[in-house]
């Protein structure tokens, strides 16, 4: 283990250290993890920040940069209303917690034991014995309804509690947005604060110099750190990392208030970031408006790698032809990334049916998913189950290369503001495979689609236009393929060239004042 001189005579070698906060796993993150490497790779100390799947916290290294994942506990991710007694809006409800399920077990199991006891009495015992029990029997024969009813209105009041959609659900929620403005979520979603409690204290103690926060929900974090660390006479910059335009995602949670509460969230501490990068500059445009921001935000793309280092080139590549099950000459289509409802998945699994030489591999990080399940029982009834086949995430500096054995890569998603206003990541991934393409209509990816030749570009949700897009890209993918020749197409679109533009924010930020004082 290294001792803290170790460590100190590290910090000197190095241009500063810079923590970074993801509040996922960091495993399934491409653009976290390559901006920790290159940003080891370019002189920085970095700490990288995640979040644990468990109790036990995990480290590892991705190259000369520390990743720690932190345990967050998560008691608050329940309102506090959901912990009290509905006295007047449901009076039979039992309190919040367990105790209504087990009331509901203990009178079965009081009945179960009785029926037995007269069992045994039958066969063993006298007419008093079982004259005895009936007392026993017919107070446990009524108590059951009783305790059933008030275990539904239990369950009940927890749903409405979920729903929070009756009149007195949306006064409360306007009447905090009114009262506490920007700080409003700490109302109406605490659960932010379990982040703040399980990375706070560990920001501090490596007291970097610039924190970096990717996502909304670490934004908050990195900017309490930074306020903390100057109130105590230390020089911290914040850069914030803005991977999507919140307003214009579709909620990550069903509960009415999660989404407004993000917001707000956002909006507070958007204005204590020192630097802002984000992965458009449709997107770069929008954040300065909706923040105020003095400066655009940088832009930097979530592009692949354009060289990996020897070590990970001398690791196998799966062969995905192989995982399918399938020859070279078998059509294949792919989608690689996330698998939600509004990423579209479904029409690829609706057109099999209607491409019956064609196979579609769905890459995916989780592939037992309930969604992904739902589009597996969905190509069951359709007759096609042989032809879908489910394969998980390879390494990201793999993805290229394993994606380069399809025919097309397809991008299917559906029309919301934020698929509007960038090009995603799979996008970059499928070009620097030199994958022809099939993007539905969302405005930028379809206009670059468009301008370079790469592919074909479908109304969303079309499936008809959608079986068109990939018959045409089959019967002349060496045309499409050819626009990757282009000159200077895929130059920019690499993590290479996105790394610079990102050293020279933190560079920017350090100053000659943090050079001198780590040296």
């Amino acid at each position: 283990m290294a001792t803290e001189h170790d460590t100190e005579t590290r910090r000197v070698a190095t241009r500063g250290r810079i923590v970074m906060l993801v509040d996922n796993g960091v495993r399934g993150d491409s653009r976290v993890q390559k901006e920790a490497r290159s940003a080891a790779e370019a002189g920085w100390d970095v700490v990288l920040l995640g979040r644990a799947k468990g109790r036990k916290p995990e480290s590892w290294r991705i190259g000369e940069a520390e990743v720690r994942l932190i345990p967050v506990p998560t008691p608050m991710v329940r309102r506090r209303h959901e912990y009290r007694r509905a006295v007047l809006r449901s009076p039979l409800a039992y309190r919040p917690g367990p105790l209504a399920e087990y009331r509901k077990q203990r009178v079965k199991a009081w009945r179960a034991d009785l029926n037995i006891r007269l069992i045994l009495a039958r066969q063993e015992g006298t007419a008093l014995t079982r004259l005895r029990l009936a007392v026993p029997r017919l107070t446990a024969r009524a108590a059951y309804p009783w305790v059933k009813l008030r275990h539904r209105r239990t369950r009940a009041l927890d749903k409405r509690r979920k729903d929070m959609d009756s009149p007195l659900d949306r006064f409360t929620t306007a009447f905090w947005l009114r009262t506490m403005g920007d700080r409003s979520w700490r109302r109406l979603d605490p659960h932010l604060w379990d982040f703040e409690l399980a990375y706070g204290k560990v920001v501090d103690e490596l007291e970097p110099d610039i924190v970096h926060a990717n996502d909304f929900r670490m934004l908050g974090v990195g900017a309490r750190a930074k306020l903390r660390a100057r109130a105590r006479g230390r020089d911290v910059r914040l850069v914030w990392d803005a991977h999507e335009y919140l307003p214009g995602i579709k909620p990550w949670s069903p509960h009415p208030r999660w989404h407004v509460a993000q917001c707000a969230h956002e909006r507070e501490y958007a204005r204590h970031a020192d630097a802002v990068t984000t992965v458009s500059e449709t997107l770069a445009g929008m954040l300065q408006v909706r923040h105020g921001l003095k400066e655009r935000p940088t832009v930097v793309l979530n592009a692949p790698d354009a060289e990996i280092s020897p070590e990970q080139a001398a690791e196998p590549v799966p062969d995905l032809r192989e995982l399918c099950g399938i020859g070279p000459e078998v059509p294949l289509t792919v989608y690689s990334g996330s698998a939600a409802p509004q990423r579209g998945l479904d029409i690829m699994v609706e057109a099999l049916p209607l491409l019956p030489e064609v196979h579609t591999a769905f890459v995916v990080l989780n592939t037992e998913s309930p969604y992904v399940r739902t589009l597996r029982a969905r190509a069951e009834e359709l007759g096609a189950a042989d032809r879908l086949h489910l394969v998980p995430y390879v390494p990201h500096y793999q993805v290229a290369r394993f994606l380069s054995a399809a025919d097309v890569g397809v991008i299917p998603i559906h029309h919301w503001p934020n698929h509007e206003i960038a090009l995603i990541t799979k996008f970059f991934e499928y070009s620097h495979a030199r994958l022809p393409l099939v993007v539905s209509d969302v405005r930028t990816m379809g206009a670059t689609v468009t301008r370079t030749g790469q592919g074909e570009v479908f109304r969303a949700e079309d499936l008809e236009d959608y079986v068109r897009a990939v018959k045409s890209v089959l019967g002349d993918a060496e045309r499409y393929r050819g626009a990757y020749d282009t000159p200077g197409l895929l130059d920019g679109w690499t993590w290479e060239a996105q790394a610079e533009v990102l050293d020279g924010v933190y560079a920017r930020l350090a100053g000659e004042r943090a050079r001198e004082r780590w040296a």
